[in-house]
């Protein structure tokens, strides 16, 4: 009797736990507050789950898409009106005119767009839309018409077309050495453009020259053999005037150019003649290894000119320009 009256209490004591137990899952299912689980709690919470599921799927479906949106904006690079005032925005040196290309102007996150960025190696250039080259302030040389362009070295808002930068160059300085002349009093001047031939001078010629370094025709000869082309670039005389200090710019470096202006506006001793050679190279702008890069840069985007910006310096270092100036 004992054993049963033991059986008997925890029978109902485990009755008892698992009517609690699932009072409470009743409880906790019970998703309209009636006190029973029936299908209409079993709808609320089928519809709770999908509606879980539905909003896990959109978020990742979403994360996709930023994904996407990411790399498609890192791939095209476009660049908006808005970004041109940012402290970290300034065009580099190339940049390049052009109309949008097929996948820019497909694109929705390019839209609005003004340009884009293109990385080519070591070298980024930007391309600038024709439609809004106003908003970028700057000025193009000859016009906007050339395609590729490069920095004035002396004047950030200007930029110069490639294939005419080195001949625009070359007037910029021989105007400068004019005006430098001019501001200095000189009653004369004049500039000679040289161009060195590469191959070496005959043997003969040297030796000819060193004997005769005087003579007329030893000298016409010598410049004949060791120069392509020779001209006077610009001469001029003047009345003379005290001298001014002159603006410099395309110049301003040359140790050269410094001397003759400090000589020059020495009081006590002024300058009455001088003659100065410019290797062209020294001022163009652009070294070598940047010519090299120009060039592949250019390659890869299909440029077909007719020079090679590295040619070019190679054929600067053999340029020169003569001053010769008189007070």
């Amino acid at each position: 009797m004992e054993k049963k009256s033991k059986l008997s209490a925890f029978m109902t004591e485990a009755g008892k736990k698992a009517k609690d137990a699932f009072g409470g899952v009743v409880q906790t299912m019970d998703q309209n507050s009636d006190g029973k689980l029936d299908l209409k709690d079993i709808s609320i919470i089928a519809d709770t789950v999908g509606s879980a599921v539905k909003k896990g799927a959109q978020s990742i479906k979403e994360n996709a898409n930023e994904k996407a949106r990411q790399a498609e904006l890192k791939a095209l690079q476009p660049i908006f009106e808005d970004s041109l005032d940012a402290s970290d925005f300034s065009l580099p040196k190339l940049i390049r005119i052009a109309n949008p290309d097929k996948k820019h102007m497909e694109s929705e996150l390019c839209k609005d767009s003004v340009g884009y960025i293109s990385d080519l190696g070591d070298l980024h250039v930007v391309n600038l839309y024709t439609a809004s080259l106003a908003l970028f302030g700057i000025s193009f040389f000859p016009d906007s018409d050339c395609g590729f362009y490069y920095i004035n070295p002396v004047d950030r808002d200007q930029y110069i077309a490639l294939e005419e930068y080195f001949t625009y160059l070359k007037t910029a300085r021989v105007n400068e050495l004019q005006r430098i002349a001019q501001d200095l009093g000189a009653k004369y001047f004049r500039v000679i453009y040289k161009e060195e031939q590469t191959s070496n001078i005959n043997k003969n010629d040297k030796m000819a020259i060193s004997l005769a370094a005087n003579s007329t025709d030893v000298e016409r000869k010598y410049i004949e053999n060791r120069y392509s082309h020779y001209e006077v670039a610009a001469e001029m005389e003047f009345p003379g005037h005290n001298p001014m200090v002159p603006e410099v710019k395309y110049l301003k470096n040359d140790v050269s150019i410094q001397n003759l202006i400090a000589l020059r506006m020495n009081a006590t001793s002024p300058l009455q003649k001088q003659k100065l050679l410019f290797k062209m190279s020294n001022s163009c702008g652009i070294k070598e290894s940047e010519g090299v890069k120009i060039d592949m840069a250019l390659k890869k985007m299909n440029f077909s000119g007719k020079m090679t910006v590295a040619g070019e310096i190679n054929s600067e270092s053999h340029r020169y320009l003569e001053y010769e100036i008189l007070f």
